[in-house]
């Protein structure tokens, strides 16, 4: 580099400088942090090809009938609640190289479990397992990613999270087309154990060292992460002139600039999961099959496909657009998608069995032949646009900006609240759909989730704030200042 541009690069410790250093160890931390996402992503996946398996197997000690298959799906999301919860202490308490790190463990004990079990009891406590992990991960990397990025390509990096995440599921979609339920385990074990490794050469991000009053090795972690030619010292005065030095006490959730953002993190989280996204996904594979799609596996498959390749594009264009603009977009798109749903169910279901009393397992299968023919294009249609429209928005954005609007003396806490919201919607969609259909019939239940979708692109404008081109500091001088 000529020495003009190390002095310009010096002399402007700005976003502007930023763009001009290429400096691919950020990159290679982002993707070593990553890798927990999409070991979260592969625990996701376990359950749709694994389920299939465990239904016909001989020992009727691990055998699934509907309960156990639904438990065994399920029971992930309460195990990732309480990793919530205890990572929200862990990130503030030992770091987030060190909490990222030892996720690794309940990683791949529960699997082992999994593999070893003999019981369904084994079964369920590997999937806790695997939760815990996974909740964990889900709240340390965007914290990590957020910490350690600058501006120009937060967005981008932090939206890696939810890209790895349903890569992760996809690569379990496709694994488990080939693999037998053990040893599907054994190969989702292999992405925590890369990640461990990696992150033992990555730094610690340099809000955290600051906020321990660690400033030679934050200087250090800087030097890593931005290079040579960039003003470390102006970077860390930045980061201390907005740092609080004192901890979070109740008293200070009375303050606007806490709460605020916590309230705006936890309703992205509640209307993440009320938009419906587990339920359309619960209908996939029976919505392909009507469509006469025979192989179920493919059709997850290229539900999974349809995930990876938009949420792709959100990660590209992130930046440049803006956050709220994607989630403007993506919930109209959502909003449009579960009405055509429920204009389907309406049109094939028999007028008998729209009431209250309309069972979720035999909705598809008591419909008119004809009308189900003439319509199933629609089904299919509504479930592409929703699958593609949640991952352009709604999927990623909500971790993203969950990574980026808490002050630094609130961000465990707040997050680890966010999580526990996500994991317990979830949960509670997931077990709860059926109930939802026997009050509100299928088509009322879609419906129900449209006007959430409208509620969502609402919330997004009135209430979010956008955080495009701003730094960590800048964001929470904002909510200082409002």
């Amino acid at each position: 580099m000529a020495a003009e541009e190390s002095q310009y690069l010096l002399a402007q410790p700005t976003s502007d400088a930023y763009l001009r250093v290429q400096n691919k160890k950020l990159y290679l931390a982002t993707f070593a942090a990553v890798l927990g996402p999409l070991s979260f992503g592969f625990v996701l996946g376990y359950s749709s090809p694994a389920i299939p398996e465990l239904r016909k197997i001989n020992n009727p000690e691990l055998r699934l009938d509907d309960n156990r298959a639904s438990w065994f799906g399920s029971i992930v999301t309460l195990g990732a609640a309480a990793g919530g919860i205890l990572g929200g202490c862990l990130v503030d308490k030992i770091g987030r190289k060190l909490s990222l790190m030892l996720c690794s463990v309940p990683y791949v004990s529960g699997y082992i479990v999994i593999i070893s079990a003999q019981n369904i009891w084994m079964l369920y406590f590997g999937r806790i397992l695997t939760g815990l992990a996974s909740g964990i991960t889900s709240l340390v990397v965007p914290v990590y990613i957020s910490e350690i990025s600058h501006t120009s390509v937060r967005g981008m990096l932090g939206s890696f999270v939810q890209l790895m995440v349903v890569t992760g599921i996809l690569g379990a979609y496709i694994a488990g087309m080939a693999l037998k339920w053990q040893w599907l385990a054994v190969l989702c074990s292999f992405p925590p154990c890369i990640m461990l490794l990696f992150m033992l050469f990555m730094p610690e991000t340099p809000r955290f060292l600051l906020d321990q009053n660690k400033r030679a090795e934050a200087i250090a972690a800087l030097q890593f992460l931005r290079g040579l030619y960039v003003d470390h010292e102006w970077e860390c005065q930045q980061i201390e002139a907005n740092a609080e030095e004192e901890g979070l006490s109740l008293f200070e959730l009375k303050n606007p600039s806490v709460y605020r953002p916590l309230l705006i993190g936890v309703i992205l989280m509640f209307l993440q999961q009320a938009t419906g996204i587990n339920a359309v996904m619960f209908y996939a594979e029976t919505i392909f099959e009507d469509a006469n799609f025979q192989d179920s596996r493919m059709a997850s498959v290229v539900v999974g496909s349809i995930q990876v390749c938009f949420t792709a594009v959100a990660a590209l264009i992130i930046d440049k657009t803006g956050r709220k603009v994607l989630l403007y977009v993506s919930g109209i798109i959502m909003a449009l998608s579960t009405a055509l749903f429920g204009f389907y169910f309406k049109m094939v279901l028999p007028s008998g069995n729209n009431s209250s009393n309309a069972d979720l397992w035999f909705t598809l299968n008591s419909v008119s032949p004809g009308t189900e023919t003439r319509l199933s294009w629609l089904a299919v249609v509504s479930l592409g646009l929703f699958v593609a429209g949640f991952a352009l928005g709604w999927g990623p954005v909500p971790w993203l900006v969950m990574s980026e609007i808490f002050p630094l003396k609130a961000r465990g806490i707040s997050s680890g609240a966010c999580v526990l919201t996500n994991w317990v919607m979830a949960f509670l969609v997931t077990k709860e759909f059926h109930d939802f259909v026997g009050f509100l019939t299928s088509y009322g239940t879609f419906w129900l989730f449209s006007a959430f979708c409208c509620l969502s692109v609402i919330f997004a404008a009135f209430y979010v704030p956008e955080t495009k081109g701003q730094t960590l500091e800048q964001i929470e001088a904002y909510f200082r200042k409002s």
